[in-house]
């Protein structure tokens, strides 16, 4: 099944470009006098389009900008805070969300000659920093309402690094050693090797996210954080991986739709989790009224006997 098959209205799928493509139509694009913007165009439209490349870009963008916007409350927030557990988990969204934003714009490697291997060092390390987050939260809920300092923290991490090395090593082994195109989709036949890894992988978090779900209605309830955003956090990431095993095993059965469908959960993956992540396991602790300092800045008046003559 070739790519161009593909409906034109579906224009989030890759193209059936071969390799060599994109770097021709910079070449030819250059010759003609297009100069600076045409090279920037074919840059922007990488191996899947414009839509679909700006469809990564500007969610990323903006949220690396919105947590730039809020760095220094942020700071003073964590400095104050004293939680390790926050400090880790914001300076591990930092660094992923930067990952993914450079992931997100240099989409145009992996249809580039002799970009292969910067591409896929870069999706390895994206994809690892965004699974170890995924695999850490995980963690973090199993251990009960009661986790905290650093021996959760310690503890968590070192699940979730066990976990994490041993999938990358697993896809070093194939992307490396057995040329296995892990990350590169702009080839005109389906490998079906590579779509079956995807499968696999796929099918291990959605079951795990499936147990989790399947968790609140057993006794093992109490076992979860009483809060119902993380309950709608499991939610969306069992539907998300669930619609994208099922779009590998259409694209590992040769269906054109399935281009499309793993490409949208693609988008949103890339695009959004980091902010859903943001939203319900940090906005209230970076987002929560400044009571603390309000009690502090009390303290201290009444310690310099502020309030004396209201005992008058």
């Amino acid at each position: 099944m070739r790519r161009s098959q593909i409906p034109l209205s579906l224009s989030i799928a890759p193209s059936a470009a071969v390799p060599g493509n994109l770097s021709e139509a910079v070449a030819a694009s250059l010759s003609d006098g297009g100069g600076r913007s045409a090279a920037a165009a074919a840059w922007i439209a990488g191996c899947g389009g414009v839509w679909y490349s700006l469809s990564l870009i500007v969610p990323s963008a903006l949220f690396v900008g919105f947590l730039a916007s809020l760095a220094r409350r942020s700071f003073s927030k964590l400095y104050h805070g004293k939680s390790y557990i926050m400090i880790a988990y914001y300076c591990l969204l930092w660094l992923v969300s930067l990952l993914n934003l450079s992931w997100c714009a240099l989409q145009a490697w992996q249809c580039t000659p002799g970009k292969e291997f910067g591409w896929n060092l870069l999706s390895l390390c994206t994809t690892t920093g965004m699974l170890f987050l995924e695999i850490s939260l995980i963690a973090f809920l199993l251990q009960g309402n009661d986790a905290s300092g650093v021996e959760a923290l310690t503890r968590t991490f070192l699940v979730s690094g066990v976990i994490v090395a041993v999938d990358i090593l697993l896809k070093i082994i194939y992307i490396f050693g057995f040329g296995v195109p892990l990350f590169i989709d702009n080839s005109e036949e389906s490998n079906r090797v590579k779509w079956g890894l995807w499968i696999v992988h796929k099918l291990v978090l959605t079951v795990v996210y499936g147990l989790i779900l399947s968790m609140y209605h057993t006794k093992w309830r109490e076992k979860l954080p009483a809060r119902p955003a993380f309950y709608q956090y499991i939610i969306v990431m069992f539907s998300l991986n669930a619609l994208a095993l099922f779009a590998c095993m259409l694209v590992g059965n040769g269906v054109g739709f399935g281009f499309w469908l793993y490409n949208l959960t693609t988008i949103c993956y890339h695009g959004f989790y980091l902010p859903l992540l943001y939203i319900i396991f940090l906005a209230d602790f970076f987002q929560e009224d400044d009571l603390h300092l309000e009690n502090v800045y009390y303290s201290e008046m009444k310690d310099a006997g502020f309030f004396d003559a209201d005992w008058d």
